[in-house]
């Protein structure tokens, strides 16, 4: 995929809230990254990675080192388990773009933590909305696939789907990987 076709405007501008979904190993981080590295090269400005990963296995190690391997040290790059919203408050001042990847796995850890799921959901939703941008938020498509087994598994599934539902509503561009090509659902109307 040519890296001028992922630019979300004829300025390689972002918006002030974009969501990139996608399914597992689609793309989706990688196209975000794209984005978000185009309005920083725009604007000239160093962007930020909102990682939210926990390195629990040596699986997940190696994928989390994968992803700081490829981004470099062109980002900053702040960790958050639990406190996204208080994150997005912290480094979304309008000036730099910022990356949240990902609401998925952030979702995981809010629910393994026992928090009020609607009560995180709220406070994330009131920081993006508040937020100058640019903010772009990747998450995981998990509702294309068969009804998980276990009772656990159906209530991840169904409180992804509507934090996907409640950011898009809230987003101003939206695009869907995969297979590593982009399906853009929602744009603001002034893009190129």
């Amino acid at each position: 995929m040519d890296e001028t076709s992922q630019q979300p405007g004829k300025t390689g501008l972002l918006p002030a809230l974009t969501l990139v979904l996608g399914g597992a190993r689609s793309g989706k981080s990688h196209y975000a990254e794209m984005l978000v590295l185009a309005h920083a090269d725009t604007v000239g400005v160093r962007p930020v990675y909102v990682a939210t990963a926990h390195a629990g296995d040596g699986d997940m190690a190696r994928r989390i080192a994968e992803h700081q391997a490829r981004r470099g040290a062109r980002w900053r790059t702040e960790e958050t388990l639990l406190a996204l919203a208080d994150t997005v408050d912290r480094w979304s001042d309008g000036s730099r773009p910022v990356l949240i990847d990902c609401l998925t796995l952030w979702l995981s850890n809010i629910m393994l933590a026992e928090r009020d799921i609607d009560a995180e959901f709220a406070s994330l939703l009131d920081s993006l909305t508040r937020a100058p941008g640019p903010v772009v938020c990747v998450a995981n498509e998990v509702g294309l696939g068969i009804v998980p087994e276990q009772p656990l598994g159906r209530a991840f599934r169904d409180h992804a789907g509507r934090l996907n539902q409640r950011v898009a509503e809230c987003a101003d561009r939206v695009d869907f990987i995969a297979a590593g090509l982009p399906l853009t659902l929602k744009q603001p109307a002034d893009t190129g």
